[in-house]
């Protein structure tokens, strides 16, 4: 009788192990989803440093750069133009709705 009951919790305790084995199973074929990272800081004082370094009005440009980059978080690649690359910065305007962005 005390065989009888050995081999049964025996038997019940070999199906929870195998249960449990087989939830914990980790698909390896497929490489793990990348962990979303958060963007890294904009130096907007270099940025705008090399963005208004063939303007002829060198302070006021950097003024009016770093107002935008601190708002939009990006700065054109290049000296000028290249506007696509950062629409945000393209389209703030001043008050009288001239582009702000140099």
């Amino acid at each position: 009788m005390t065989f009888q009951k050995a081999f049964a919790a025996m038997l019940i305790a070999s199906f929870l192990l195998v249960h449990f084995a087989n939830t914990q199973k980790v698909d390896y074929s497929k490489p793990p989803t990348p962990t979303p990272q958060a963007p890294q800081p904009l130096d907007c004082i270099g940025a705008c440093k090399y963005r208004c370094s063939k303007s002829s009005r060198q302070n006021l440009c950097n003024r009016a750069c770093g107002s935008c980059c601190n708002r939009c978080h990006c700065v054109p690649p290049g000296t000028s133009g290249n506007y696509e690359a950062c629409p945000c910065y393209f389209n703030l305007t001043a008050h009288n709705n001239t582009r702000k962005c140099p």
